[in-house]
């Protein structure tokens, strides 16, 4: 049998390894000059491989249609995508909060283990190969047209192109289009994992740069009055509103929450930091205590050095609303409360995602409707199968949507 995989990223090139495992014939068409350019900016460069969580977590991990990948991960786990790349000879480490990174901290060297794996295989390589459509004859996949008028024809196509996000490393969502045209839905593209942008902006570009680490963050829903998310972490202001691990993680649960561009338009969605999450509200007021009993001559303004990082003090002090030369033994037992509430509820409004060009990953894509949970394969013509972020399926940091373009690159490869 003949496999023709149009994309060289991390879902193309399991599907490629599985194949040709197989015994196939596999060739790998990709529009770049090389392979895997988004694995490689992963992990801040150092490719957040999977997670060590057991796998039957990962669903869990997973809001974007989690349960459509239950065969997918189970055909090919975090522990198989270890064993390759150990056999390989790349040796894997655990990290906080389950991740699983490369001994060297190094990207390229992933990638380069599953080429040489690809190398072992003899699988055909096409660079530089930008496919234009799907060759289709009695509603069956038979071919593919690359670089307008080239072609080559083979059993099965897997279409491993990636989403819109980071289109600078040939995420430009090419294969949307070209499913579209066979007849398959698109559901909504939108940006997952990205940074949030928020209506104090003024307040953001005075602390822009300033890294908060261990705060408690919440997100709020203040029309119903619910939770959206909480978690603890480290955040990053910027010069648009905010960034950084436990921001990137909420958007997964903001940009699928109902009604979210009619809340965030009317201010209704509330981000509040807990800047001191491990003192409780009355420790935080003794801690204020004794700071200022030690400076009870110095002004407001420079009282909070030893509590707060500096960048930050200028806002939680226009937020006090009080004289900012005013003596710190002139602070009212009330004004001393409100710096408690301020320290324990920072908060800011969302006003919008950044775009999708900035997002990690993308939400949207290949209805799962239309696709065979258990082979991958199109649903609306045969021998065409998708793998990866092109598929309408998406999941938190910490190594899960990687993991999800193993197993469904993997799955599809090997699917008859």
């Amino acid at each position: 049998m003949k496999t023709l995989i149009i994309g060289g990223g991390p879902a193309g090139m399991l599907a490629g390894i599985k194949s040709a495992e197989e015994g196939n014939s596999v060739t790998i068409i990709e529009k770049n000059a090389s392979f895997g350019k988004k694995l490689l900016i992963t992990g801040k460069g150092r490719c957040n491989i999977t997670s060590s969580l057991d796998i039957s977590e990962f669903i869990n991990n997973t809001p974007g249609n989690g349960k459509f990948l239950y065969s997918a991960f189970k055909n090919f786990t975090n522990k198989d995508i270890v064993n390759i790349l150990k056999e390989e000879g790349l040796e894997v480490k655990q990290e906080r909060g389950n991740r699983i990174f490369p001994t060297t901290d190094k990207a390229i060297d992933v990638l380069n283990a599953l080429i040489k794996r690809i190398e072992k295989l003899k699988i055909n390589i096409k660079l530089k190969s930008r496919v234009n459509k799907i060759i289709v004859k009695q509603n069956k996949a038979v071919g593919i047209i690359y670089n307008e008028k080239e072609e080559i024809y083979g059993d099965k196509i897997i279409i491993a192109t990636g989403g819109k996000s980071y289109p600078t490393t040939g995420s430009t969502g090419d294969g949307y289009k070209i499913a579209k045209e066979l007849g398959h839905t698109i559901n909504q593209i939108k940006p997952s994992l990205v940074p949030l942008e928020i209506y104090q902006k003024s307040e953001c570009k005075t602390m822009q740069g300033l890294s908060l680490r261990n705060v408690g963050v919440k997100i709020i829903d203040l029309e119903e009055k619910k939770l959206i998310y909480e978690d603890f972490g480290e955040m990053l202001f910027t010069h648009f509103g905010v960034s950084g691990p436990v921001v990137i993680s909420s958007s997964a649960h903001l940009v699928r929450y109902k009604n979210i561009k009619e809340l965030i338009k009317n201010r209704k969605i509330l981000l509040s930091i807990d800047l001191k999450p491990a003192l409780t509200e009355e420790k935080l007021n003794d801690r204020i205590l004794r700071d200022f009993k030690e400076i009870k001559n110095k002004q407001v303004k420079n009282s909070l050095d030893k509590l707060l990082p500096q960048k930050i003090i200028p806002v939680i002090l226009d937020k006090l609303i009080i004289d900012k030369n005013k003596k710190v033994n002139e602070i009212t037992k009330e004004e001393r409360q409100k710096i408690v509430e301020i320290l324990k509820n920072f908060n800011l409004q969302i006003s919008g995602f950044r775009p999708i060009e900035e997002a990690i990953i993308t939400a949207g894509g290949i209805s799962t409707k239309e696709i065979n949970p258990k082979t991958m394969e199109s649903k609306i013509v045969k021998n065409l199968y998708f793998a990866g972020e092109i598929i309408d399926v998406d999941a938190y940091t910490g190594g899960f949507n990687l993991q999800i373009a193993y197993s469904t690159g993997y799955t599809a490869g090997g699917s008859e």
